[in-house]
């Protein structure tokens, strides 16, 4: 059986690969407008179109026997959804805002099956900051490191050295939470 992830991130791409499932990458091309704006629902209905966008390509394409797998991450605080942000400004905002306090990472995962199986799941991990200064998110967001990541922040990157700890799955705030879809993916 063939693996698709439907995602260009290198982080789920490593994640993926670490715990030896071989897969390509097929980028989806899924609406990511959404009016939900509850964390958990949001991350499982935009891990559905991604994965149901590269099912509905491969079908066209004739392929059988094969399985995509799409996920997304946002961060959450005090219930306001945190994306990525639009540009340099919006990073510094998002940072200012997450300094010294304690925030939730939701990532949702769908797994599709050409014959119609079907899982979609969310994983919620707390993370805590410690207090950043002006100039250390300066620095941060000078690195250009936050301008993709939802929350404005990578956790194995750089701004390791402002997190102060987490409750949960740390590969989920990376973005896949990668042992939870191994034991998911032995269910279908």
């Amino acid at each position: 059986m063939k693996t698709y992830l439907a995602s260009a991130s290198p982080r789920r791409k490593e994640l993926l690969a670490q715990i030896g499932i071989e897969f390509e990458i097929k980028v989806s091309d899924a609406d990511e407008k959404s009016d939900i704006t509850d964390p958990a629902k949001l991350v499982e209905e935009l891990s559905r179109r991604k994965a149901f966008a590269v099912v509905d390509e491969l079908k066209k394409e004739g392929r059988e026997d094969f399985r995509v797998i799409g996920a997304d991450t946002v961060v959450a605080l005090e219930g306001k959804i945190l994306g990525k942000p639009k540009d340099k400004d919006a990073a510094v905002g998002m940072l200012k805002s997450l300094s010294g306090k304690s925030h939730d990472v939701f990532t949702g995962v769908t797994v599709v099956y050409d014959d119609g199986k079907m899982k979609t799941f969310h994983e919620r991990t707390v993370v805590s900051f410690y207090e950043m200064t002006d100039e250390e998110i300066k620095e941060y967001v000078e690195s250009g490191d936050p301008l993709d990541k939802a929350g404005s922040y990578g956790i194995q990157g750089f701004c390791a050295r402002y997190i102060s700890g987490i409750r949960g799955d740390y590969n989920n705030v990376v973005g896949l939470p990668i042992g939870r879809l191994y034991q998911e993916i032995k269910k279908i």
